[in-house]
């Protein structure tokens, strides 16, 4: 069976171009799966039955797995019995007829848009200021996801044209435009980066105290010491500043499909979640502001 496991996260890293971090998860996934099915004297892919992973998942359920780690866990299995099958390593796709958990869609956490400006509203006197200030803005400004802003290179921006280039998921790569106001702390962060380098050399534009690329662990680090600071009292992860993103566009007058083509969806169903956003507040607004709306 570990063969079979190699093989599938090979493809789907080499093949399907999947981030690193998602193939981590899956080669976890199914390490753990792995271990299940050893318990049950189960050594061979080929011997597996539905049965078998319907007790795994039942074995999950009862020690409190959560219903979203729970749905992820299956549908990493469902691909690699699916993968086994196409490419004949197995007669037949024992998980084809399980059926994902229903999980209730959760919409998600926004700052307004006074948070953002106080969030942002950075006083830099130090590299690191300068280098939060920018990372912030791009993020905010941009949509991008955490990992798609570590990534990025100096030779990712054009400048001159305000657009950067990156790569999300699936290596799908879009351009970006850049607004001013991040134009300019990007500018000014880029003046004082050789600072942080250490004398050493990186290609990577957010760089960490030792001259090194930024971690996501560091990024949370900064972004949850800020928000104490500015007294944002949410609960705001790194994601919460794309979410913000796409709903303060969708708020301020933006076409779906252009939410859609800057935030890199290749579903637009994925970008529709915002519009639920959107209709509580034009519900709020005309609660307020109809004068029929309440007796």
């Amino acid at each position: 069976m570990n063969d079979d496991i190699e093989d599938f996260i090979n493809h789907i890293q080499f093949e399907k171009g999947l981030s690193k971090n998602t193939c981590q998860s899956y080669h976890n996934d199914l390490l753990k799966y792995q271990e299940f099915l050893q318990k049950e004297n189960i050594f061979k892919t080929k011997d597996i039955s539905k049965s078998d992973i319907e007790k795994y998942l039942e074995k999950l359920s009862k020690s409190g797995e959560k219903p979203s780690s729970l749905a992820r866990k299956l549908t990493t299995i469902k691909s690699f019995h699916n993968y086994l099958f196409q490419r004949r390593i197995l007669k037949v796709d024992v998980s084809e007829t399980i059926e994902r958990p229903r999980l209730r869609k959760k919409l998600p956490n926004v700052l307004t848009v006074d948070e953002v400006d106080r969030l942002l509203d950075i006083k830099c006197e130090t590299p690191f200021d300068y280098r939060n200030k920018s990372m912030l803005e791009l993020m905010y400004g941009t949509g991008l996801r955490i990992s798609e802003l570590l990534d990025l290179k100096l030779t990712d921006f054009d400048l001159e044209n305000c657009v950067v280039r990156c790569s999300g998921k699936g290596s799908k790569e879009r351009i970006v435009p850049i607004g001013e106001y991040t134009m300019e702390s990007l500018n000014n962060y880029l003046e004082v980066r050789n600072l942080l380098l250490k004398n050493k050399t990186c290609e990577y534009l957010y760089l960490n105290n030792l001259g090194g690329r930024l971690s996501r662990f560091s990024f949370f680090k900064i972004l949850k010491r800020l928000l104490v600071e500015k007294n944002i009292k949410k609960d705001v992860s790194p994601h919460s500043l794309r979410h913000s993103f796409a709903t303060h566009m969708l708020e301020y007058g933006a076409d779906l499909r252009s939410i859609q083509e800057l935030l890199g969806h290749s579903d637009i169903a994925t970008t529709k979640i915002y519009t639920h956003i959107s209709n509580n507040k034009i519900k709020r607004e005309y609660e307020e502001f109809h004068p029929r709306s309440k007796k």
